[in-house]
């Protein structure tokens, strides 16, 4: 490579590329595959008015709910906005801008995104709120809703390996939305447990080429926060 992909910290690794105003895909399903570092640089980095896309918006005091309570996100592109009582307290104060999305079809706005298709047609959503607005269309008698696919200024993304081509392996379910998120990214920053020499990932296990990553961090010891814990009395 004629430039590395690795940085030393999370800051470091967003301090050029981070801007008030932008639109940033942000991997992770609950607080289950969160570039969890990465959360906390952008809140340091104090950049403003940003739109995030994100399946959720973590919880009051970890994932973005930090960011919603330094009032950096002034809107969510999201699909479950539960577990959260400070976005609901800004949403229904009207402070804060939502787009509901249905979790299946945020998921392929996103992959459509990342493959260069402007907008695709699908059945979810049909004859509810979700179809206010929007263009329908027949195929074989059944309606369907046009919806654009989306695209984002940075992805922050995580992953429990990579080599230092960006190639990367993620763990199991906390795969979820990060590979839709880091396509779909303009610049796309991988934080990893774990890095390894180019070469020594088998091919035929990488999730996601290093392609689509253009910046790795390591964060060797996550919190890996469970979002509710259920015990045996």
């Amino acid at each position: 490579m004629s430039q590395s992909k690795l940085y030393d910290s999370a800051e470091s690794a967003l301090k050029d590329i981070i801007q008030d105003g932008q639109t940033l895909a942000i991997g992770g399903f609950g607080l289950c595959g969160i570039p969890e570092a990465l959360i906390l640089a952008l809140r340091d980095s104090g950049a403003t008015d940003l739109t995030c896309i994100s399946n959720n918006a973590g919880v009051d005091d970890f994932g973005l709910g930090l960011l919603l309570h330094t009032r950096q996100i002034k809107k969510m592109i999201s699909s479950y906005v539960g577990e959260n009582k400070e976005f609901e307290r800004q949403f229904l104060g009207g402070e804060l801008e939502v787009e509901l999305t249905p979790q299946g079809t945020l998921a392929e706005k996103l992959r459509a995104g990342g493959a260069g298709i402007p907008a695709f047609y699908t059945a979810t959503g049909v004859g509810t709120q979700v179809a206010e607005g929007k263009e329908t269309r027949e195929f074989d008698g059944r309606t369907y809703i046009l919806e654009y696919s989306l695209k984002a200024d940075v992805a922050l993304i995580k992953a429990q390996k990579a080599d230092k081509a960006g190639n990367l392996i993620f763990n199991k379910t906390a795969r979820n939305f990060n590979p839709d998120c880091a396509m779909a990214g303009r610049i796309t920053v991988a934080e990893v447990e774990e890095l390894v020499e180019i070469g020594e990932l088998d091919a035929d296990e990488i999730h996601l080429p290093g392609i689509f990553v253009q910046r790795v961090v390591v964060n060797n010891s996550p919190e890996k926060r469970i979002e509710k814990m259920t015990v045996k009395k």
